[in-house]
């Protein structure tokens, strides 16, 4: 059984679900149209930064590709599609001349649609190459090599799930600012993702001491603290009443 795809397929698919029922409980105040052109330009983003973050992880066999060009475009990585996706929707924000967030009504779907691919993920063991390196821990898990490793996709269901309620429950106490959700969502999750990529085989690339999702994950991390930092000095210089 393809446990892989069908858990890609049942995350899509649940989680577009899901999607659509937040919406129709949800006052948006972007149009049907509109987030249709957002949905493209996120796809093409997210399909763009998925594949080069993806090549990128190993450079090495870039000019002589394992099973020759079609290497090219099967490898692919969900930090590259987030930082791509997220640069997609914001050039199309900015055409279609839209400042509301259009996030924060994905963030939900999202948790629950990558938890679903990383159950298929670690379902396929060995083949999938997003296992841990080896541990002595008692919670380490043989994929079939013999040597006991992180089961690195558990740990990052075990964060989403956390994540999800510590989400829903700052939203009980206080609603979060336009675009906040997201911005949380995504942030903790490229950081999540630069610390476990320090017990993942993959090796770091020269001279950086770092792999190419860490540092994805630092240039995304960064553009937030921009983000943050200019919202907060244009917070301090508004008059006070």
């Amino acid at each position: 059984m393809p446990v892989h795809l069908l858990c890609e397929v049942l995350a899509y698919t649940l989680g577009y679900r899901y999607y659509q029922r937040l919406r129709t409980r949800t006052t948006d105040p972007i149009s049907s149209e509109h987030r249709l052109w957002i949905f493209v330009g996120c796809s093409v983003g997210a399909l763009l930064g998925s594949r080069l973050l993806g090549l990128l992880e190993h450079p090495e066999v870039l000019l002589h590709p394992p099973g020759g060009a079609l290497y090219y475009f099967t490898n692919k990585t969900i930090v590259g599609g987030f930082l791509g996706g997220l640069i997609g929707v914001e050039l199309t924000k900015k055409r279609l001349g839209i400042t509301a967030s259009s996030g924060d009504l994905m963030v939900f779907p999202l948790l629950l649609g990558l938890s679903i691919g990383r159950l298929g993920c670690h379902l396929s063991g060995l083949e999938d190459g997003t296992y841990g390196t080896a541990t002595a821990l008692p919670w380490g898990i043989d994929f079939g090599d013999g040597i006991p490793r992180h089961p690195t996709n558990l740990y990052e269901i075990l964060f989403l799930g956390v994540l999800a309620l510590l989400l829903w429950l700052q939203e009980r106490r206080r609603p979060l600012p336009n675009g906040r959700r997201f911005q949380l969502f995504l942030a903790a999750y490229l950081l999540f993702r630069l610390l476990a990529e320090f017990i993942k085989p993959t090796p770091p690339l020269p001279g950086l001491g770092l792999t190419a999702i860490q540092c994805a994950c630092v240039a995304g991390l960064g553009y937030y603290v921009w983000v943050w930092w200019r919202r907060d000095r244009a917070m301090a210089a508004l008059p006070l009443e």
